[in-house]
């Protein structure tokens, strides 16, 4: 029963669009109306409001570090286990993807699934976050970042603790934001996927 409580309430932080809400609070356009049109901190850059960008950087990222730091910190006076954290950590992250405030139009995960990785172990998502750094300081392509970090987050875990239930949600997360990605592999592969810091048109 509380299992499944704490996993409603995770969906229901990970719905929270920071990218939406920042932007509002910043008076800038609805980051889902230029750009990539993905309400994120990559997106929310393109509207030359780094101070905004960063608050939704940061926002994203802690709401998917709160409900898994939650889930583990008062969790097991609850019964809920392990199998439940990795369904608390599932939860807000499909609740950022696919937000039930703003019509199940969400953003990417990226930042999300970070802070979900820096909830389950701090040392797990400082690995992801400095790949995701290395690729795109090398190339400056958010996108082929995320995508190269979410390849090697569920193989750090795996090395790090070996193969478990949460580690089946770190690929669950890899998994979908691939996914999510979908249009972002075939711009890179066709040349035009925008580079970081590039200006909306």
């Amino acid at each position: 029963m509380y299992t499944i409580l704490a996993v409603v309430i995770a969906y229901l932080i990970g719905s929270i669009s920071f990218a939406v809400v920042v932007s509002h609070g910043f008076g800038l356009a609805d980051p889902r109306t230029y750009g990539s049109k993905n309400p994120g901190a990559t997106n929310v850059l393109r509207s030359g409001n780094k101070a905004a960008a960063i608050c939704t950087l940061l926002g994203d990222g802690f709401k998917g570090w709160l409900a898994v730091w939650l889930a583990i910190r008062f969790g097991e006076q609850f019964g809920i286990d392990d199998t439940g954290v990795a369904l608390v950590a599932v939860a807000v992250f499909l609740g950022h993807l696919w937000p039930v405030f703003f019509k199940f139009v969400g953003g990417k995960g990226v930042a999300t699934a970070l802070g979900v990785l820096l909830g389950l172990n701090p040392w797990l998502g400082l690995a992801t976050l400095a790949t995701w750094l290395i690729i795109a300081y090398a190339t400056r392509y958010s996108s082929l970042a995320a995508l190269i970090a979410a390849f090697f987050a569920p193989l750090f875990y795996g090395f790090m603790f070996g193969p478990d239930v949460l580690m089946l949600a770190v690929f669950v997360m890899s998994a979908l934001l691939v996914y999510r990605h979908r249009q972002n592999i075939a711009n890179l592969i066709a040349g035009k996927e925008s580079r970081i810091g590039s200006k909306k048109k």
